[in-house]
Order: structure tokens, then sequence, then C-alpha cells
């Protein structure tokens, strides 16, 4: 093997690089982009090990969950991500990728349309045919722990020279991968425990609030890092403070609604619609959540803290709980019979207003025990007939810029039937 120092400094780069981000999500495909970089591939997929129901029973499978393509990414108009279906593969020895989930081994193949007969796998053309794209040689690497855990599994497709012709992935490129490989797992474990964290305090909200489930507050935080990445290109905001700001908002815009843990059941669990002393009540929650960060310890903790408190303030000055300090729940700035004044236009920190869309967006498309989905057409003509009063007008632009990546990840994270068992 000759391979260059210089990619030996590519991989520790990178080791450093993805130690930086802390969003499971935003790690995900961060790896998927790097490791196709390592090894020169025109295409790829990250699947993670999970469990999915079948047939009124849980099995562990591979679900895709990012997917790139260069070829086919050209063909889009700028900003738009490829759009991939949301699929699960057996760990078994049938296909590639679940062979290596299943071996836990690297899986080295020059020509997919070509495997040897006595090979256990097999190649399904008919991706290729729906895709209008044709793969070639593929690298499947497995994602395991120190401890001998299968987390997932990279594909890559379709290495290519320097004249851009397809060819067989290297024995360097094996030995590169497997050390991105390693280093990749041992960042994305302590993601698996970051979001184990989160997810667990969404889960109390969960107990209190049939509405707060796992899939909404993964959506309405996707949601929001595709209106910021549109926001900040408009901005011509760095690509490094682009990176750092969209993995904290992802996390703190999951913690949203945080505060309802401390709002009795009496009124989260009624299945209906709020009378208006209850409402009252329930605005609370965005105090109750801020003071959840009190004392921050960092930008996480900041950033947190004004999603939960103003993502229910209005452009216009209408929204709650206003000008109030959430710690001694004492107006900051009244009106003239001593009432707090609500927060208006840029008084309500950026965050706020993203997730403000992000989560009327994403309520008025679920389902409640008060209501069906809208329509999405309604849903996005009432986005549009809020601009200027609900939202920032600017970034309801965004949010319509960004739809075609919003609809993609509501197809990630889709409610799931409560089956027993």
């Amino acid at each position: 093997m000759a391979i260059k120092k210089s990619e030996y400094r590519s991989i520790i780069r990178l080791d450093h690089e993805l130690n930086q981000i802390q969003d499971l999500d935003l790690l995900l495909e961060r790896i998927l982009l790097e490791a196709r970089r390592v090894v020169h591939a025109d295409a790829g997929s990250i699947y993670v090990k999970e469990w999915v129901r079948e047939r009124d029973r849980n099995v562990e499978k591979l679900v895709i969950k990012y997917a790139h393509n260069e070829t086919l990414q050209k063909k889009l108009p700028p900003g738009h991500k490829l759009i991939y279906s949301v699929f699960s593969l057996n760990i078994d020895k049938q296909t590639i990728s679940g062979y290596c989930g299943a071996t836990q081994e690297l899986v080295n193949v020059p020509d997919v349309y070509h495997i040897p007969q006595t090979a256990p796998y097999s190649f399904n053309t008919s991706y290729d045919r729906i895709a209008g794209y044709k793969t070639v040689s593929t690298l499947a690497i497995p994602l395991n722990t120190a401890e001998g855990r299968l987390m997932g599994v990279i594909q890559m497709i379709n290495a290519k020279d320097k004249a851009g012709n397809i060819i067989p992935f290297s024995e360097d490129d094996e030995f590169l991968i497997s050390h991105f490989a390693i280093n990749a797992t041992v960042v994305l474990q302590r993601a698996y425990m970051t979001r184990a964290m989160i997810l667990r305090v969404i889960k109390m909200s969960e107990l209190r609030d049939p509405k707060e489930t796992g899939p909404h507050v993964n959506r309405v935080a996707g949601y929001a890092v595709e209106i910021y990445d549109k926001w900040a290109a408009r901005q011509h905001i760095s690509e490094v403070e682009r990176e750092r700001f969209r993995d904290t908002l992802r996390i703190a815009a999951m913690l949203h609604d945080v505060g309802k843990v401390a709002i009795s059941d009496v009124i989260l669990k009624k299945p209906a619609r709020f009378i208006e002393e209850e409402y009252l009540i329930m605005q609370h929650h965005t105090i109750y959540g801020a003071v959840l960060f009190n004392d921050p310890q960092s930008d996480l903790d900041i950033i947190a803290r004004d999603i939960a408190l103003t993502h229910h303030e209005n452009w216009d000055g209408t929204g709650y709980p206003g000008w109030i300090d959430p710690f001694t729940e004492k107006p900051i700035k009244t009106d003239a019979v001593g009432n707090p004044l609500g927060r208006k236009e840029e008084e309500i920190p950026l965050p706020g207003r993203i997730v403000a869309i992000a989560d009327v967006y994403d309520a008025l498309c679920s389902k409640r025990i008060y209501k069906e989905p809208w329509p999405e057409e309604q849903v996005l003509e009432e986005i549009r007939q809020l601009s200027g009063s609900k939202f920032d007008p600017f970034l309801v632009e965004c949010f319509f810029e960004s739809l075609h990546n919003i609809k993609q990840i509501q197809a990630l994270f889709p409610e799931q039937e409560k089956l027993p068992g």
C-alpha cells in the first residue's frame, strides 16, 4: 500500500472535526460525506441498526438514514437534496450491506453486475433502474464498537479516479475507510448517548403530553435546521459558523416544549381544545422550559432557553409570554397597565423565530385528539397568510425555499403506530 501522508493527515483532521458535532443526524450525514471523500466515491448510503416493527413483532434491521449521489445531485436545482426512499434491510447474507452487517466484515465488490455465483449475496438491479443510475463498484464497511456491537453500515458506491472514470475500490481504500470507520463509530456512540438523554427528557413530556412525541420533536428540529440553512446562505454566514450553529440548533429545538412537564395532566391530556383559563395556564410551559436552562454552561443551554421561552412569540408582538423574566416571572417591559409587552420582530431571538414556523407547520400536518391533519396545500396557505403577523416574513421565504428538503424529513420521522407487545 502506498498511502500518502496527506491522506493520514486528512483522517486525523476528520477525527477532530467529527468530535465537534453533537447531534446524531447531522453527524450521520457528515460521516457519510467524509467517508465518500476519503475513498473518492461518487455515491453512498449510511444505515443504522434499529428495531423495526414487522408483523406485530420487533426485528433488528439496517435502516437507511442518508444517501448521497454526486452524479444525480448535479442534476438538481441549487439547494435541493437528493430524495431517496426510506427503507430497511435484513441483517443477513443476502444483500451486500446485509452481509456486511451480519458478518461485521468489510465487503469489496469490483462490479455488482458480475458477482461470482459462489458469493452468498446479490445485487438488486431494480434500484439502479428506478434511480436512473448504474452502480458498478461498491465497498461496505461495518460500524462496530470496541465491544463488537454492530451500530450500522456505510456503503460506498462507484470509486472514481482523477479523470472521473469508475474504478474498483483499492486495498488502500479499504485501509483508509476501515480506520475512518473505527473513529467514526466512537464519535457515533457519544452522539447516541446524547440523543438518548434528550429523548428520555422528551419521553417524560410524552408521558404527560401525548402530542409531544419523539417523531414530532425530530421533525421540528430537522425543519428548523433546513430553514436556518437557507437563512444563513442568504445572509452569507460562513460554512464553519453555519455548521456549528446548526448542530446546536437541532438539539436545542428538540427541547422546545420541555416545559410542559410542569403543566397539570388535567390540562395536558384534555381531549379537546382549551378554554381561556386553561390556555393561560398552558402558556406557562414557555417559562417553565426556560427555567430548566438557568445558569447556562454552553451555547446549547442559551439557545435551548431562548427557544423554550420565545417559540410562541409572534412577529407582530401578539404572542406569549412576552417581555417577562422567566426566573422571577416579573415583567421586564410593560404596557400602561403593567402587563408584559409582547416581543416583536427581531426582539425575538432567531432560534425562537425559526422554531415557531417549524412547530406550527408540523402541528398542522399532524393528527391531534381534537383534529385531523390538514391537507398540505391548506397548511402551506396558512403559513403564507401568517407571514408578517405570526412569522418572520424573511424566514417564511426560507421555509418555502427549503420545503423540498422538509418533505424528506417528514418521511424520515413518521409517527409510529403504538402496537401491543
